[in-house]
């Protein structure tokens, strides 16, 4: 009521108000229930309203629910290091019998990783990222990790890796997280990191392609293939290949591709309408650092139509996505002149 007085709402007449002498409380498996600390009894019953509540979903990350020895659950918030009796998850309860909601979309441009995940537990499923030691990749790989799945961060650099995994744990101890080297750039690179995780005997639920390089100069990989048409769409072409096999055995499962927009901006074909495997992997006088970008990033969801069409009948989906336009990552860093122009439009974008 001291806060209330605080904020001049000290006479409220809100039915979700509860009266002098009440307390909110929830069983172990959610339910709200009502203390009368002055007659020492409890009700199902809102005192005011009369309705009957439970909390929506889970805890928020960082969580766990525990039973001290008197038998009475509190919460632990082992990212702010704080100990309580109060539910956080009271800010998100519904009715027992709710009325079904109009059709809406329910997240927007606006909204993040951690409110989309709110309430869902991903204790069991193993996901796999590459590209997760910074940008989109990181915050994705630390958004599951802290709602409970097991994450792989498949980087080229092992101590960028390693780091990242380190980060993810500061925020929640108990995450499962670890850091795996794979090279997209190299097919060797590809096959030894498949061999590898195979070897652990571990389902794969997500696989999330998400490495790239981004107006990178011409470079020849150690394949004899152009660096940006390898390592944005070959190199996951093949990851995918060799881990098949795992993912039809781990169904439902998904793999999600991340492509971009700049798809529209190219074309692969020639003047007769067939494939120009020339334009996939150009020599050093037709490149163009953008150009290869764009077809990169067609090839990405083209190949996620097909697999989506061969496997989803074994319960394997797959699905492009397009994470938004020039948001400001490291994926910038080959050239002075796109990271200007990033960082020009950085007020205007969405941020990590």
């Amino acid at each position: 009521m001291a806060a209330l007085k605080y904020a001049g709402l000290e006479d409220t007449d809100s039915e979700e108000e509860l009266p002098p002498g009440w307390e909110e409380r929830t069983t172990r498996d959610g339910w709200v229930y009502y203390a009368n600390h002055l007659e020492e009894k409890t009700q199902w019953e809102h005192p005011k309203s009369g309705k009957r509540k439970r909390v929506a979903g889970g805890l928020p990350y960082g969580w766990e629910q525990e039973t001290d020895e008197n038998g009475q659950v509190y919460f632990v918030d082992h990212i702010n290091k704080r100990t309580t009796y109060l539910d956080p998850r009271l800010a998100f309860t519904v009715e027992d019998n709710p009325v079904k909601p109009t059709t809406r979309q329910k997240y927007d441009g606006n909204s993040t990783a951690m409110e989309i995940l709110q309430g869902r537990d991903l204790s069991g499923k193993v996901v796999i990222i590459t590209g997760a030691n910074s940008g989109i990749g990181f915050e994705t790989a630390k958004s599951l990790a802290l709602h409970g799945a097991h994450v792989i961060l498949a980087c080229r650099n092992t101590s960028r890796g390693n780091d990242a995994v380190q980060r993810i744990l500061v925020e929640w101890h108990k995450a499962k997280v670890e850091a795996m080297t794979l090279d997209l750039a190299s097919l060797q690179s590809v096959q030894h990191f498949a061999e590898a995780f195979k070897s652990k005997n571990l389902p794969l639920h997500i696989l999330v392609c998400n490495a790239a390089v981004f107006g990178a100069p011409w470079l020849l990989t150690e394949d004899g293939l152009e660096s940006t048409f390898q390592v944005n769409h070959l190199g996951h072409f093949y990851l995918v290949q060799l881990l098949e096999d795992v993912l039809r055995r781990s169904s439902p499962a998904r793999v999600v591709v991340v492509s971009s927009e700049s798809h529209r901006f190219t074309e692969i074909k020639d003047s007769s309408g067939k494939l120009d495997f020339s334009l996939l992997s150009p020599s050093k006088k037709d490149y163009w650092a953008m150009l290869a970008y764009n077809r990169s990033k067609l090839c990405n969801i083209l190949f996620s139509n097909e697999l989506n069409r061969r496997l989803s009948p074994h319960g394997v989906t797959s699905n492009s996505v397009h994470p938004g336009n020039m948001i400001y990552s490291s994926i910038h860093r080959n050239w002075w002149v796109y990271t200007l122009l990033f960082t020009l439009a950085r007020p205007f974008t969405k941020s990590m």
